[in-house]
């Protein structure tokens, strides 16, 4: 493992790095204000960002959306008369019935109450500012739902996208802008691509995701008692011996029922292990970063908790140095964090500009940082910005390298394509694309290839760290396998004009509040991916996905977190190999601010990273909870055929962030049903 180059402070020549002190904790306080938003759908940054707290009517405030309710355009107001309203009326009822049979039966009935001339609303107040954006939002609404001698003229479509929060002044309900044609209307099933996979089946058999034995056909696997009873009785060769212990690695697949459910007060945004297996560290929406000393998985303690002093809205990234001493850590700033994971270094966190100084104070004149890496040699981060650029940087000159503006929208993700090599490395944007890059001819601001697929745009993307397969996650809920071999050249890109499918896309799926149904998806023309898998969802913020480690799984698997509360887990060709319900175990649970009238709302669970060990079948879902989700819980899944346990302490253990066990965190109403009689002594 090559030496950290971290090995003091990392002070930048002038007040580029600076070591946090007492002071910065005013500017912690006051870094919890949320940032302001920007109105364009796909190109604010609040848009990747966690929601922020809702009310118990269920109303959820973002800047963003906000901005658009005041700003919207009221020049083109007026609603166009109908002379003959018969024969609008046979048309509006046709339209309206064929878009009711084809949305489940939904129907939706607006009614509004409108005061005769001089008349008061006592509910009133006299002191409400016209210009609120309560107030507008409920003046934009009635002009344009308003018609001539009272009655509405507002199409089907136009209600749609009123109740979706869009612009209605530009939609006619007989324009298919909104309404996709009827082969796409809900209840249309698109041709998604076939599973099983033939082309994952051809890896699967390949032994490059592991081993695969030809010889026993799925209907009849092994069970993991009978391989281990080959292993004692030493059957087979040499080569047959090491199958078998790979095909019993590959059957430890992590179950629902929880070893232990560690809470926290705010959600957490992302958790990982160490490459070696003895670290663990769980990145919250406070700003704060928990590490944890994982040598025995079994048996976490909590050693350190570092905080980012000046951070925006939440934390947003976290990555480990190859040699384990440095954790970095971003938030909607230029501005990286270093902690030492040393537990004797109690100090203050240093800080790099990755902007390089040249900023002046204040978030909106740098930019934000979505993702971060360390490259293989640890001398160089990349980081992926909502400028639509990418940051290479070296850290022992303390400067950026490039900062190249490869993309058209927000790098949500970026990663090296091989943990030795700090030379090419991946970025996906929102843009719909992913982009491979060469550090070493970076300065011609070009990229060296570039795979689409993705209909939306990307939200993370993991390399298997061979330099060759990269994994993706996209906002048109499918995650993708691609081959760097298939990459396709920019002369190519440029040619096929391969973008062009999601430049102008005919709808605006916003993947913060609305759902994705199936009629939206069309397979993308120039798609190079290998694989794609679906089932998982991908909403609300930027789900994490990864490849499952050689040494528990022996590679052989795929995986992601998911809005509707479970893990997802794939086999290479497309099948669900295993769903890890992390929902039912933390249902229930007791948070800050669960009242009696939040209790009677649904509860919500988003798992939004997922942590496979290393060397033990055990993963940790890093989730938010609560009717809200403004809670957190880190859940850890180990491989168990029973739910019955006899280990010390019992499965389902409910301790809070520093491990300490507390009755206090947990609702019977929830684990209960997974617990067994024998395992109450351990809340």
């Amino acid at each position: 493992m090559s030496s950290s180059p971290i090995t003091q402070p990392p002070v930048a020549p002038g007040t580029t790095a600076t070591r946090g002190d007492d002071e910065s904790d005013a500017a912690f306080e006051s870094s919890h204000e949320s940032p302001p938003g920007n109105a364009e759908s796909g190109g604010s940054y609040a848009e990747h960002q966690d929601q922020g707290d809702s009310d118990d009517d269920g109303y959820v405030y973002h800047p963003a959306q906000e901005h658009a309710d005041v700003t919207g355009n009221d020049d083109d107001d007026e609603e166009e008369d109908y002379d003959d309203e018969d024969e609008h009326d046979d048309e509006d009822d046709e339209d309206d019935q064929d878009y009711f049979d084809g949305s489940g039966g939904l129907e939706f009935e607006l009614v509004i109450d409108e005061l005769a001339p001089g008349a008061h609303d006592d509910e009133d107040d006299d002191d409400d500012d016209p210009n609120e954006p309560g107030n507008a939002l409920q003046r934009r609404i009635l002009q344009i739902i308003r018609g001539g001698g009272g009655r509405a003229h507002l199409g089907s479509q136009q209600l749609l996208a009123l109740i979706q929060g869009h612009n209605v002044d530009d939609i006619d309900d007989d324009d298919d802008y909104w309404e996709p044609p009827r082969r796409m209307r809900p209840g249309y099933v698109p041709a998604f691509p076939k599973v099983p996979s033939e082309q994952g089946r051809k890896l699967m058999e390949s032994g490059v995701f592991g081993a695969f034995d030809l010889r026993e056909p799925d209907s009849k696997k092994k069970r993991l008692t009978r391989r281990l009873l080959d292993r004692e009785l030493g059957l087979g060769d040499r080569t047959e011996q090491k199958t078998n212990l790979a095909l019993m690695a590959q059957q430890m697949i992590p179950s629902s029922k929880p070893e232990m459910v560690i809470h926290y007060d705010d959600p957490v945004c992302c958790g990982q292990f160490s490459d070696d297996g003895n670290f663990f560290y769980a990145c919250g929406k406070d700003f704060k970063v928990r590490m944890y000393d994982t040598s025995n998985p079994y048996n976490w303690t909590h050693y350190k908790t570092v905080r980012y002093p000046f951070g925006q809205w939440t934390l947003t990234d976290a990555d480990l140095s190859p040699d384990n001493k440095w954790l970095a850590y971003t938030s909607l700033t230029s501005q990286v964090c270093f902690a030492p994971t040393d537990p004797n270094d109690t100090g203050d966190p240093y800080t790099l500009d990755l902007a390089g100084g040249m900023v002046r104070q204040g978030w909106r004149d740098a930019f934000p940082i979505f993702s971060i890496r360390f490259s293989g040699d640890g001398r160089t981060l990349v980081a992926g910005t909502g400028a639509d650029s990418i940051v290479v940087y070296d850290i022992e000159r303390r400067e950026p390298l490039y900062n190249v503006e490869g993309h058209d929208n927000d790098v949500n993700a970026v990663c090296f394509a091989d943990k030795q090599s700090p030379h090419i490395l991946y970025s996906g944007s929102d843009d719909c694309t992913i982009k491979v890059w060469d550090t070493r001819s970076m300065s011609s601001r070009r990229e060296a290839g570039a795979f689409v697929g993705h209909m939306e745009g990307l939200t993370y993307i993991d390399s298997k760290g061979d330099g060759r397969y990269i994994l993706s996650n996209g906002k048109d809920q499918s995650m993708k396998l691609w081959d760097l071999r298939m990459a396709m050249s920019t002369a190519d890109v440029e040619r096929l004009d391969a973008t062009k499918p999601t430049a102008r896309r005919r709808y605006q799926y916003d993947y913060r509040f609305a759902e994705y149904h199936d009629y939206m998806w069309q397979p993308h023309p120039h798609d190079n991916s290998l694989v794609t898998f679906r089932g998982h969802k991908v909403q609300r913020t930027l789900i994490r996905c990864h490849f499952s480690p050689p040494g528990s799984t022996n590679s052989r698997y795929v995986y992601s977190g998911s809005y509707d509360g479970f893990v997802y887990v794939w086999n290479l060709d497309a099948t669900i190999a295993a769903k890890i319900d992390v929902k039912s175990v933390t249902e229930g649970l007791r948070i800050p601010g669960y009242t009696p009238a939040a209790r009677r709302r649904e509860w919500m669970t988003l798992v939004r990273d997922v942590g496979w060990h290393p060397n033990a079948p055990l993963l940790v879902a890093s989730s938010w909870n609560g009717p809200t989700m403004n809670a957190g819980t880190a859940t850890l899944h180990s491989y168990n055929e029973n739910d019955v346990d006899e280990a010390e302490p019992g499965m389902g253990l409910s301790v809070n962030e520093k491990i300490q066990p507390d009755e206090g965190l947990f609702n019977w109403r929830g684990l209960r049903g997974f617990m067994d009689d024998d395992d109450d002594d351990f809340f």
